[in-house]
């Protein structure tokens, strides 16, 4: 008897683990899909903002600032990794809240970036550092002998002894493997052999308000894109070439369509996709979300077109495939059985909603409802973002009735547009209930100059819905 309990046991752990693995397993999207909030292998929003990715030993590493719904607080820079750069497996803080000091409670960190010293081997972490204020800014670093850290903060970048106290900031690193630290307005900082301090100031600045600095190269162009200065919110961010970091750099304008606000971001940094084909250039850009910006912001993954002096991203995808081994980028889209707004069998709603247009349902009553019951393994709805756009509230529930996802989803744009706002993982086959619901809050914010930015409204709407039937 004893025996066979030992042989049961072992055959149910065996099981057990064998699940586990093929929940791990499973991939969760088979693209990259911008505005949305994308789930790690733990079930949680992807926390990485002001972004960068590098890639080591085969496998993309992806740091960003992990960040709360409630304030602005430093509250560590994440690690994610990566096989397709459509996974995310949440690897660690990589860079926690300091116990005391610049990057202890209470303070501010920002945009940090990776680089591996290709003379020392070692992992070299940077970052703007500063007063929730933003009254002590500087460019700050941290090291690892590893990619997911932990990384140690070591202070200030030191040039001629000194801190450079700027705040947005990013990286570069060049073909020739020298490293250098961008700052907004566009100067240009040449790193030392180690990585740990500057020797030279390469370029001046090139613009006021030239924030989130991001450059790449492409042959013997370089490319250096920025942002107005507009707080969180979205402007058309810009762009300038020159074929040496000293310059001279010559502007080129936009790089997405006037008025699309950079189809609604803001550049961190541009990632070059080799493959034995081609090279796709991905634009990384966040779309911010103050105050629920753990749950709410978003990011915009889009392919670059880099034509000569050219530079641009002329058509929003919603979805793109990478193929990373030949580097070619390849449209898609999330298909389904579509389900419009319209349809009372398959929609029930809760509250007060209006008929925006024939297709359009929408509602600002704060606990007002949409719902509907599927078969499936993933739902995707559309809605119009919109000027007056609130939060809401996304649950989907098992058959069981046990809440398996949970997520918020912003409603607000400068300029009203349909799309695709929520795509959840790719779930087991299951009987679910998908409930979205109006919190009855918005984003707003301001700035240093006490300007107000954001939703003037509270609105959710539905235009459709997709389910994915398949196993």
């Amino acid at each position: 008897m004893t025996k066979k309990i030992i042989e049961t046991a072992i055959i149910t752990i065996f099981l057990m683990n064998a699940l586990v693995s093929l929940a791990q397993d499973r991939k969760s999207y088979n693209a990259i899909y911008s505005g949305l909030p994308w789930m790690d292998n733990r079930g949680k929003a992807v926390s990485a903002h002001g972004a960068n990715i590098i890639k080591d030993n085969g496998k993309y590493y992806l740091f960003g600032e992990y960040k709360t719904d409630s304030a602005n607080v430093f509250n560590g820079f994440s690690c994610y990794s990566s096989v397709d750069l459509y996974n995310w497996k949440f690897e660690r803080i990589a860079l926690p809240v300091q116990t005391a000091g610049k990057l202890g409670a209470n303070r501010v960190g920002e945009r940090p970036k990776v680089m591996k010293c290709p003379n020392t081997g070692e992992y070299i972490m940077y970052m703007h550092v500063d007063t929730l204020g933003y009254i002590d800014q500087f460019i700050g670093y941290a090291t690892s002998k590893t990619i997911t850290g932990p990384y140690i903060f070591q202070g200030p970048l030191l040039f001629n002894g000194e801190p450079i106290r700027k705040w947005d900031m990013g990286t570069f690193q060049d073909q020739d493997g020298l490293g250098y630290v961008l700052i907004h307005g566009g100067e240009i900082y040449k790193l030392a052999e180690d990585y740990k301090s500057v020797v030279e100031k390469v370029n001046e600045s090139l613009a006021s308000g030239f924030e989130s600095p991001t450059l790449f190269r492409k042959d013997s162009l370089y490319y250096f894109l920025g942002s107005n200065l507009t707080s969180w919110e979205r402007n058309d961010n810009y762009y300038f070439t020159a074929t040496s970091l000293h310059g001279p750099w010559e502007k080129r304008g936009v790089f997405a369509p006037e008025g699309t606000l950079t189809w609604n971001s803001q550049c961190t940094f541009v990632l070059p996709i080799e493959g034995t084909k081609d090279t796709t250039y991905m634009y990384m850009g966040d779309r911010w979300s103050f105050p629920k910006q753990a749950s709410a912001a978003t990011y915009v993954w889009q392919p670059l077109i880099v034509s000569d002096s050219s530079l641009s991203i002329p058509v929003y995808q919603e979805a793109w495939k990478i193929d990373i081994s030949h580097g070619m980028a390849l449209p898609t889209s999330f298909e389904g059985k579509i389900i419009k707004s319209a349809d009372k069998n398959r929609v029930r709603y809760v509250g007060n909603w209006a008929q925006d247009t024939l297709f359009l349902r929408s509602s600002d009553m704060k606990g007002a409802s949409f719902s509907t019951h599927f078969q499936g393994t993933q739902v995707a709805f559309y809605g119009m973002a919109r000027p007056e756009g609130g939060y809401a509230l996304v649950k989907l529930q098992n058959s069981n009735g046990k809440t398996v996802l949970s997520s918020i989803v912003d409603m607000y744009c400068k300029y009203p547009i349909s799309a695709l706002k929520f795509l959840s993982p790719r779930l087991p086959k299951d009987h679910y209930t998908l409930t979205v619901t109006v919190m009855g809050e918005r984003g707003n914010w301001s700035d240093k100059r006490k300007s107000l930015y954001g939703s003037t409204g509270n609105m959710i709407s539905l235009d459709k819905l997709i389910i994915d039937t398949s196993k």
